[in-house]
């Protein structure tokens, strides 16, 4: 029988971002960056994951907007990256995620999926997993906070999506029970880390490329 997912070669990144709204991001970083400092970090954040995203060249690069693409940010990263803006819809992070693989599917390509506080995602890790879509159905890159930072897949499967307790330190151990259990062909990348906590915003700072680019 003749495969239904798309050719290894189409390949998109969705890059999920919300907008830069004081209040409603990186609220736990507040104590130290103030709640508009916590904002202008998560814009910067997003703007890295893009430059990313981009210079991997795997493939077009989607900016998946929450919770739509009205917000004049995005507007600035369409125009400054190239890049496609989305919205990201209703649901929650696993019904909103599901909706990018089966829409992107849908349009003849497979996708590699980031968030946008994940500074170990560069564009050699994003290269690694759209190219482990010619051997493997799921492509994955564990986070050290117990959750996800990178899910590609060469086709959709919802089932990866449900019932996960989202925001919580078992998503990936779920995620894991989940694939032993499909019958799918994965792969576990590098683990990484995101930014969430002020102990991850100080790591962040010790980082050579976050130095040079605040100097």
């Amino acid at each position: 029988m003749e495969s239904s997912a798309p050719p290894p070669d189409a390949v998109r990144v969705a890059v999920f971002a919300k907008a830069p709204v004081a209040g409603q991001v990186k609220t736990r970083l507040a104590p130290v960056l103030g709640l508009e400092g916590a904002a202008r970090l998560h814009a910067r954040l997003v703007a890295r994951a893009l430059d990313e995203a981009t210079a991997a060249a795997v493939g077009p690069v989607e900016l998946w907007c929450a919770p739509d693409s009205r917000h004049p940010f995005f507007a600035e990263c369409a125009s400054r990256h190239g890049v496609r803006l989305r919205a990201q819809g209703d649901g929650n992070l696993g019904q909103r995620m599901a909706r990018a693989f089966e829409t992107v599917h849908a349009e003849g390509a497979s996708l590699v999926l980031i968030g946008s506080d994940c500074p170990g995602i560069e564009r050699g890790a994003l290269r690694i997993a759209a190219a482990a879509l010619r051997d493997v159905d799921v492509a994955i890159s564990p986070a050290e906070d117990g959750g996800y930072a990178l899910i590609a897949l060469a086709k959709p499967h919802a089932a990866l999506f449900e019932g996960v307790a989202w925001g919580t330190a078992t998503v990936m151990a779920e995620t894991r029970e989940r694939l032993r259990g499909s019958g799918l062909a994965w792969r576990e990348l590098a683990r990484t880390w995101d930014v969430d906590r002020p102990e991850d915003y100080a790591r962040l700072c010790r980082e050579p490329w976050w130095a040079a680019e605040i100097a």
